[in-house]
């Protein structure tokens, strides 16, 4: 266990950590060398990305060798450990009447750190990472990593959904020249809560509020093939474009302005997750160890509840 001393390093409490630990890996079944003291490690890898040091500076003496978080981290991250948690803490939340469907989607641009780039990559990545949802499943890295050239230069992108109250529900990662629109299919598909008793996950919000850059027509009928309120403006041009066609530009596209006022959830979540250092700069090479980070800070905010 993680010491009084040592008190200042953590980032779980001991309450969240009660809700984590069971369902963390166990040693049943596992050939090879046991795992060790979960929380020293899971606390070692948390304090690495909350102040974004290089990992061989994370404190010896109160978390052990660093070589350990990494490689726990790197297996969490391939096996889809953390995706498989957060469901469960949705799964919770969900029953308990704690997740409000009303789902706010948009996306941040991350700088990557000159160590996140030394990599074989195609000049723009056309990948995505998204989550794990089978049991032993492994998720292809992308070809480019989730590293892409935008007007910033060498960039990630997170893409996210979170419930009317902020709180993460998905996260896709791509390059940082990837257009929000075109991943709107693609965050919705990683919702995906689990119900604690029968019945199938639920993967439809009621809602989606969103800004003009998912006002394009085909993800409007997308997400009305789906059922699914939109919420999201109408572009100036695209207004403009409707008014010359006359009757054939069909009728004004309308929204909840009142619901619209809500989408600044998403806005305060993407500012409290790069509160962590490592995930506001990306500092790792692999986009799927990256996105396990952002994932991990998802289940410190479930946790809580």
């Amino acid at each position: 266990m993680v010491t009084s001393s040592s008190s200042r390093y953590q980032v779980f409490t001991d309450a969240q950590w009660a809700r984590i630990e069971p369902l963390l890996p166990s040693n049943e079944g596992r050939r090879g060398h046991p795992f060790g003291d979960h929380r020293r490690v899971v606390e070692a890898i948390a304090y690495r990305y909350r102040t974004g040091i290089p990992w061989r500076d994370v404190p010896r003496e109160h978390f052990g060798p660093w070589q350990t978080a990494w490689k726990r981290h790197r297996r969490y991250a391939a096996d889809g450990t953390w995706d498989r948690i957060l469901a469960q803490l949705l799964a919770e939340a969900d029953a308990a009447g704690d997740v409000d469907w009303n789902v706010s989607v948009d996306a941040t641009i991350t700088r990557a750190h000159q160590h996140a780039t030394n990599t074989t990559r195609p000049d723009q990545d056309t990948g995505a990472t998204s989550n794990y949802r089978s049991p032993g499943t492994r998720a292809g890295e992308p070809a480019g990593h989730g590293i892409g050239r935008s007007r910033g230069g060498l960039t990630t992108k997170i893409h996210a959904a979170v419930d009317g109250h902020g709180r993460p529900l998905a996260a896709v990662i791509t390059g940082g020249q990837r257009n929000d629109g075109a991943m709107l299919g693609a965050v919705l598909a990683d919702i995906h809560v689990p119900r604690l008793g029968p019945g199938r996950p639920r993967t439809r919000p009621d809602s989606v509020i969103a800004d003009k850059a998912y006002s394009a027509g085909t993800y409007r009928r997308e997400l009305r093939a789906r059922g699914i309120k939109t919420v999201i403006p109408e572009k100036s041009d695209e207004a403009a474009a409707r008014q010359r066609r006359g009757s054939r530009g069909g009728r004004p596209r309308t929204y909840d302005k009142t619901a619209y006022r809500g989408r600044n959830v998403v806005e305060r979540h993407f500012n409290l997750a790069k509160q962590w250092r490592g995930l506001a700069t990306r500092y790792d090479k692999l986009a799927i160890t990256y996105r396990a980070a952002v994932v991990l800070a998802a289940c410190l905010i479930w946790s809580a509840i």
